[in-house]
C-alpha cells in the first residue's frame, strides 16, 4: 500500500496559550462548517464547540478544531456531564473533559442545569430536575467536583422547560442564584431557553431576570425554536433549527439592558444553513450588542473579555 501524505492538520504536541473570549457575537461551530470557516479566514471573533464531539486523543476532527483555535478563542460547551445526577459525576468522563480543556485552553467552559445519567445508564437528553433543597445540594456537590477537577470556574446554563415539578419549592432563577453563591460558578444565560420556558410555563421573564445575579452572567446564547400544538395548546420547543425569532431578539435586548454586554453565541444545530446564514445571525446580535457599547465598533480578535473560565 502506498504511503499516505502527512496531514496538514497535524495536532500540536502542546496547548497554545489561553485566549479569553471577547464581548462580541460568536457562533456555535459545527463540523459541516469548519472547513468553510477556516477558508473564509475565521470571520467571527470567537466560536463555541460541543465538548463531547472532541473527546478523542487525535485525528482529523481534533486537529481541525486546533487549527481554528490558532486564530480565534474557543468556548467549550458540555452536554454530558450531568450536573443533576444523584450518583455524582462520571470520573472517566470528567477526566476526558479535563484533558480536552488542557489541550484547547478554552476561554469559557459551560454545562447545563440538567441530568442525563442514572445508575450508569446514559440517556441521550438533557432532563429536568425539581428545584428543591436536595437538588440544590446535589448540583452544588457536582459543580464543586467539576470545578476542582477542571481548575476553572464553569458557567451553568438555564434549561428550556416543558413541565414543572409539583414538589419544586425554589423558583428557577433563585435556584441558579444560590448555586452561584454556594459554588462561585457563573451563569450561561440562554435567552431562547428563558423565552421558551416563560411561554410554556406562563411566567414573566423580567421577574426571572431580576432574581439572578447580573455579575455572574458570563455568556449569552441565542437560538431558534419550534412551535407545536399539543393537546390543543401551543408548546414551544428549543430545537436550534431556525433563525432567532423576533421575540427572542427583543428579550435579548432586555437581557443586555439588565446584565450589560456579554459574549453572545448563535446556536444552530439542526437543518443547518450555509455558514453565511450563521454569520448573518451573529451580525444581528452584534448590532444590538454594539448599541450598548458606546464608542466601540466591532471588536477584533485581539479584544479580550475580562471574564475567564478560571
Amino acid at each position: 500500500m502506498a504511503a499516505t501524505a502527512p496531514s496538514t492538520l497535524a495536532v500540536p504536541s502542546k496547548p497554545v496559550p489561553p485566549r479569553l473570549v471577547p464581548v462580541a457575537a460568536g457562533i456555535g461551530l459545527r463540523e459541516p462548517h469548519r472547513e468553510a470557516f477556516v477558508a473564509a479566514g475565521c470571520p467571527i471573533p470567537w466560536v463555541e464547540i460541543h465538548s463531547e464531539n472532541y473527546l478523542v486523543p487525535g485525528g482529523p476532527r481534533l486537529a481541525g478544531i486546533l487549527r481554528v483555535r490558532r486564530d480565534v478563542p474557543l468556548s467549550c460547551h458540555g452536554v454530558g456531564l450531568s450536573l443533576g445526577s444523584a450518583g455524582g459525576l462520571d470520573p472517566d468522563h470528567l477526566m476526558r473533559l479535563r484533558a480536552l480543556h488542557d489541550r484547547l485552553e478554552p476561554g469559557l467552559i459551560s454545562e447545563h442545569l440538567s441530568w442525563s445519567v442514572a445508575d450508569a445508564a446514559y440517556l441521550n437528553d438533557l432532563l429536568p430536575l425539581p428545584y428543591t433543597e436536595d437538588s440544590l445540594e446535589r448540583v452544588r456537590r457536582n459543580i464543586d467536583h467539576a470545578q476542582d477537577a477542571f481548575g476553572h470556574r464553569i458557567l451553568v446554563e438555564n434549561p428550556s422547560a416543558y413541565v414543572a415539578f409539583a414538589d419544586s419549592a425554589i423558583p428557577e432563577a433563585e435556584f441558579l442564584a444560590e448555586l452561584v453563591a454556594r459554588t462561585g460558578c457563573g451563569l450561561l444565560l440562554d435567552v431562547n431557553n428563558l423565552y421558551v420556558s416563560s411561554v410554556n410555563l406562563g411566567f414573566d421573564p423580567a421577574v426571572w431576570l431580576d432574581a439572578i445575579p447580573a455579575d455572574a452572567v458570563g455568556e449569552l446564547h441565542l437560538a431558534g425554536h419550534a412551535r407545536l400544538t399539543v393537546g390543543g395548546e401551543e408548546l414551544l420547543v428549543d430545537d436550534h433549527g431556525s433563525a432567532v425569532g423576533d421575540a427572542v431578539m427583543t428579550l435579548y435586548a432586555a437581557v443586555l439592558d439588565r446584565v450589560g454586554p456579554r459574549p453572545v453565541l448563535i446556536e444552530w444545530d439542526n437543518d443547518l444553513p450555509p455558514l453565511g446564514g450563521l454569520l448573518d445571525e451573529a451580525a444581528r446580535a452584534q448590532r444590538l450588542l454594539e448599541a450598548r457599547m458606546p464608542g466601540q465598533g466591532r471588536p477584533d480578535r485581539g479584544t479580550r473579555e475580562v471574564r475567564h473560565a478560571g
